[in-house]
């Protein structure tokens, strides 16, 4: 029941609670202290003022010149006691017959320890305090005796504790008044980053959170989750228009299809199972691309990674165009090895070859470089800047366009997926004429032999 009760509480109202109650607490602990310290303090006092009292008495004793009655001040009371328990001499006011302390108490008070009697042993009201001096000569020894009243002292005592248990709850309510206007206006701005928030959520508006003016935490907090919204607003909008792109991919191959069964239908005739079959084709390659695309969003690392020599996946993938457009030959080049899944590897390589085979003039050279391999081809090339805009989904460039032979514009921002998912950049560069495609991956170092990579190495960046 506590426990839900508390958290019921507003934040601010918790604060409020462990702020006040920890004040009350320290509170209470300093009165506690400073009363006991003021008692002890009061204490001492009337001790020193007794003793010094029972010396200067002491001191007339010794030397034989105690006068009759003793003369004392400040209501103090002062018996000289004989060592059989008589009263020798005594104050104005004291008993002259009974002594103050009996036998007992006499000989601790003599020892040095001050003690509490019941004021009724002088007729007096509330208790005294009594000390006790040795005196006189050996021959005669005595003791004198010193009280004095303390009703004063507890009348101090109480009026201290009596006057903080009074100012003390009016000063914790000043502050917590205080305090709760501290708390809400140090909690305002999380507040406004509650509303806006809010309003976001509800779809109000989609601009940025309120960002607090303090360089405190509640600032960096508003700069992070402005800075989160912005990459949500990003993926939401990337998300948007691939889903708009592919809809409209494929609608054209649908579409064509459609039509070509509406016209067999109407005329009565078979479909055209050539245009069937190349509408298909283009709609598999189109979905195989999406789905490859988002299993790499879905997985930003690696499956599986193993060596792989990029040398003999050039040349496995040249051979493969042996009756392409234009030729595609494999130049000489270093031994490279790098780690890394070779299916997606050479998915990265037919796709760039694909693309300079679809731009290419009269061939295409794939070369193994340091650090990784290029493509390249000597068609009419891309412009500085359309090179990066390429790899973007669903991206085709006019001239591209009027000679594409059934591409989506899914080619290169594949190529760039991959190419992440496995460490390394890929980049578009002039060849003069053409374009040269240059992967960098982590490479993996040589054998003492050259042949392969020694077992349990990492591969290190280009």
């Amino acid at each position: 029941m506590r426990l839900r009760f508390w958290d019921r509480l507003s934040l601010r109202s918790r604060l409020l609670v462990i702020g006040a109650g920890g004040l009350a607490v320290g509170f209470a602990l300093g009165g506690i202290v400073l009363i006991a310290a003021l008692k002890y303090a009061l204490q001492r006092g009337v001790d020193s003022d007794a003793l010094s009292t029972a010396r200067g008495v002491a001191d007339l004793v010794n030397v034989r010149a105690l006068p009759q009655p003793v003369p004392v001040s400040g209501g103090q009371i002062v018996q000289v006691v004989d060592a059989q328990h008589r009263v020798r001499s005594a104050s104005i006011g004291a008993d002259r017959l009974v002594p103050l302390l009996r036998p007992d108490e006499l000989a601790e008070a003599s020892a040095g320890k001050s003690r509490y009697v019941d004021g009724s042993r002088a007729s007096v009201t509330g208790p005294l305090r009594v000390v006790a001096v040795k005196a006189g000569p050996p021959d005669d020894p005595q003791t004198v005796i010193v009280a004095r009243p303390v009703s004063s002292v507890g009348e101090s005592v109480n009026v201290v504790r009596t006057a903080l248990f009074i100012t003390f709850p009016l000063f914790i309510a000043v502050l917590a008044l205080f305090a709760w206007r501290v708390v809400g206006a140090a909690l305002r701005p999380v507040e406004e980053l509650r509303a806006g928030a809010e309003t976001i959520t509800g779809g109000e508006r989609s601009d940025r959170l309120p960002v607090p003016d303090s360089q405190d935490e509640i600032h960096r907090l508003a700069v992070t989750l402005n800075d989160m919204l912005d990459r949500l607003a990003r993926t939401r909008a990337r998300q948007r228009a691939f889903v708009a792109d592919a809809a409209h991919e494929l609608r054209s191959p649908l579409a064509n299809m459609r039509t070509e069964l509406e016209v067999a239908q109407r005329i009565g005739d078979p479909p055209n199972a050539d245009g069937l079959l190349v509408d298909i084709e283009r709609l598999t390659r189109l979905v195989d691309d999406l789905l490859l695309l988002a299993r790499a969003d879905d997985a930003p690392g690696l499956a599986r990674a193993e060596p792989v020599e990029l040398g003999a996946l050039l040349r496995e993938t040249a051979e493969h165009y042996g009756v392409a457009r234009v030729p595609v030959t494999v130049a000489g080049g270093p031994v490279q090895w790098t780690s890394g899944d070779p299916q997606a590897l050479r998915h990265v390589l037919t796709n760039l070859v694909d693309n300079a085979v679809r731009h290419a003039t009269s061939r295409v050279t794939l070369a193994v470089v340091p650090g990784g391999f290029t493509v390249i081809d000597d068609g009419p090339g891309i412009a500085p800047a359309d090179r990066d805009r390429v790899f973007e989904r669903f991206t085709r460039l006019d001239d591209a366009r009027a000679r594409d032979a059934g591409g989506a514009g899914l080619g290169l921002a594949i190529v760039q997926e991959l190419v992440r998912r496995h460490g390394g950049t890929v980049t578009l560069a002039d060849a003069n004429p053409g374009v040269r495609a240059r992967v960098r991956l982590r490479m993996l170092p040589l054998s003492p032999t050259g042949d392969r990579p020694p077992t349990g190495t990492a591969p290190s960046v280009p």
